[in-house]
């Protein structure tokens, strides 16, 4: 299963990036994950189930001990990439 994580932390400082966004992007830049756009407004990842929540549970711890006061996340299943087959998919032909 591909997962698909957007997220944001607060609070937001327009003038420099605060220590807890630097380590979220360090979290999911550092992470086994094929996809990641880290932005000013808002972030992006995508990759294996595993990877992906791996990656959300040290976002999570990281951005919190970095002074984080809320983070905002949102998970979603998305569709296995081309030449990719899901475990399901394995048995049918």
């Amino acid at each position: 299963m591909r997962l698909r994580v957007e997220f944001t932390t607060e609070p937001f400082d327009l003038d420099e990036a605060p220590a807890h966004a630097v380590v979220a992007r360090e979290v999911v830049e550092a992470a086994e994950l094929d996809e990641v756009d880290v932005g000013p407004f808002g972030n992006t990842a995508e990759g294996g189930a595993d990877a992906v929540l791996t990656a959300v549970d040290a976002l999570l711890r990281r951005s919190l001990e970095a002074g984080a006061t809320r983070i905002s996340l949102q998970v979603n299943v998305v569709e296995e990439s081309a030449g990719e087959e899901s475990v399901a998919g394995e048995g049918e032909r």
